[in-house]
């Protein structure tokens, strides 16, 4: 759920971007309370996202075939939106109703076919290793002892599928505890990498610089991105 730039990468703050600085700072650890947070916070706003695919994914995925995608986290469904005009078969899923419907106006408009999912990621019941492509951009996604989540975005990728996971550098203690969360309680691409076995291969895993012009993401300079490939 973040968005905007200025160059086709610049033009591509995400529709995940804020929502992950908003979501560490605020959002609600019980689940039913979760989607009453998002809802109130799209509510409050006409649109609250700039309508941009993610930065990442763009450059991400110029090299893979269209097949299917899941988008998680989708917010008012920019990737989503995108992925399908580019013959990908896409799943969308989020925790918010209002979010959602507003993705949904949105394939209406530009006349494409997405399969909405109104769930957070660990609660949809996913069909195991069924997407081509599984992306996570700037994801909010709590952390359990049994990495829970961190399972559920493996599992639901296919054979030679590629997973994207994309988020900001994860901050100090310091600066999560100015903010009133705990640098710990969210799922980074660290976490996710530590669960990769040799069934899969790292293609990329690196810090980027990041270049956007405006929006509540803009202060962030630098993406951790993880890409990998499933092997069997």
């Amino acid at each position: 759920m973040e968005h905007t730039n200025e160059t086709s990468r610049d033009h591509a703050e995400t529709d995940h971007d804020n929502a992950e600085a908003a979501s560490a700072v605020h959002a609600p650890r019980d689940p039913g309370a979760v989607e009453e947070f998002w809802d109130a916070r799209y509510a409050d706003m006409a649109q609250l996202w700039s309508g941009h695919p993610n930065g990442t994914l763009l450059t991400e995925m110029q090299d893979l075939p269209a097949g299917r995608a899941l988008d998680v986290g989708c917010g008012e469904g920019a990737d989503a939106l995108y992925l399908a005009e580019h013959g990908w078969r896409v799943t969308a899923l989020d925790v918010s109703r209002v979010a959602l419907d507003r993705a949904v106006d949105q394939a209406g408009v530009r006349k494409v076919t997405v399969k909405w999912l109104h769930a957070g990621l660990v609660d949809a019941a996913l069909p195991r290793a069924s997407f081509d492509l599984v992306s996570a951009q700037y994801p909010a996604l709590l952390r359990t002892d049994e990495n829970v989540a961190e399972h559920a975005l493996l599992a639901a990728v296919a054979p030679n599928g590629v997973l994207l996971f994309v988020h900001h550098p994860a901050p100090t203690k310091e600066e999560a505890a100015a903010h009133g969360f705990h640098v710990d309680d969210y799922v980074g691409p660290a976490e996710v990498a530590a669960l990769l076995d040799d069934s899969w291969q790292v293609e990329v895993d690196e810090t980027r610089p990041r270049h956007v012009a405006t929006g509540a993401g803009s202060h962030h300079t630098h993406d951790v991105v993880l890409r990998a490939r499933r092997l069997r």
